[in-house]
């Protein structure tokens, strides 16, 4: 018998050795100390044993069981001091490896662009105002002068949600709300800067580009307000040098309406490839506000008159910087904004 428990006892060393994981000395101590582990199952000998045997057996296999549990117990803390060795080494952070250093953003083209026009009309006494992008077609066309078989529309009928609520198509719905907030013939004069929406997609257009609006109404406004404003306002962005003509256009909320174009910023004014050799660019479009329009939105145009003009932020943007593909700007590839 005390043999038998020798070999037992060098066999569960053996096992204890080689358990790598704490389950592995935990399935050992179910093996032979669990309820039906072996050890345990050396008690049910007992029985078959006389009466004078029986004490010595018992203390045998207590103090067996007594030593494979410190076996156990010490191997488990052996185990589980090797396991979180291994896991510290394995999340080692080297120190002295130099750190990564992150890409420090910057203002896109865009919004360098905008925040300059903005900042030039600030200056001039404007206010600046923004409204929804999601406008209805009362405040988008009919409140314009653009009655529903209006001509015109057909370049900007884009994107509808409902038959009557669409996706803007110019900011200049909020020539009808800013006239509707304020009281009959109150002086007006604000920009409208913000995102619009069309249909055109190509190498000067985009599903979705911004504008800025603007808009003055008083007592006594003349064209010549008007023309000498934007000089200013062309010449503050391109340079003192730049030259700026007018050219008469159409304009359903304008009258009269006018073209604007400035001289070409790649060769001064002289002809080349960029302005079709006429020495031009095309740049906004503007005009007395129409009396239809002012009537509309709660305005006499025998006591007050105004102008208006809007003109696209990427069209200004492509020209102070040079670029020739407007869909650039919102492709998100960052070798070309990182140029900014």
């Amino acid at each position: 018998m005390q043999t038998n428990m020798e070999n037992l006892k060098a066999e569960v060393k053996k096992q204890l050795a080689a358990c790598k994981k704490i389950q592995d000395v935990q399935d050992i101590r179910v093996k032979y100390l669990g309820k039906k582990g072996e050890i345990t199952g050396l008690m049910k000998n007992m029985k078959n044993l006389s009466p004078e045997e029986r004490p010595a057996f018992g203390q045998l296999v207590n103090a067996t069981r007594t030593e494979v549990e410190q076996w156990i117990e010490a191997r488990r803390e052996e185990v589980k001091a090797q396991e979180l060795a291994q896991r510290l080494q394995s999340e080692t952070i080297d120190i002295t490896l130099p750190g990564r250093i992150s890409a420090i953003g910057h203002e896109h083209p865009l919004h360098i662009t905008r925040k300059k026009m903005e900042q030039a009309f600030l200056r001039m006494g404007f206010s600046l105002v923004e409204g929804p992008e999601i406008e209805t077609d009362y405040y988008n066309f009919q409140c314009l002068n653009f009655p529903d078989d209006h001509p015109a529309r057909d370049m900007q009928d884009s994107m509808y949600i409902t038959d009557s609520i669409l996706l803007r198509t110019h900011t200049s719905p909020m020539q009808a709300r800013v006239l509707q907030q304020h009281a009959a013939n109150e002086a007006v004069k604000v920009i409208v800067p913000g995102k619009v929406y069309r249909w055109d997609y190509d190498a000067t257009h985009s599903p979705v580009f911004q504008q800025m609006e603007g808009l003055i109404v008083d007592k006594h406004i003349r064209f010549s307000d008007l023309k000498g404003m934007l000089e200013d306002f062309l010449r503050e962005i391109f340079g003192a040098s730049t030259k700026v003509r007018f050219r008469a256009s159409y304009f359903p909320f304008t009258e009269p309406s006018a073209e604007v174009d400035i001289s070409c910023v790649m060769c001064g004014g002289s002809g080349c490839r960029v302005c079709s050799h006429t020495g031009w660019l095309e740049i906004l479009g503007c005009g007395m506000v129409h009396p239809n329009v002012l009537r509309l939105n709660g305005y006499d145009p025998t006591v007050v008159n105004g102008f208006a003009f809007g003109m696209g932020v990427e069209r200004i943007a492509m020209l102070t910087y040079g670029i020739d593909d407007l869909r650039l700007f919102y492709e998100n590839d960052m070798r070309f904004l990182a140029q900014f």
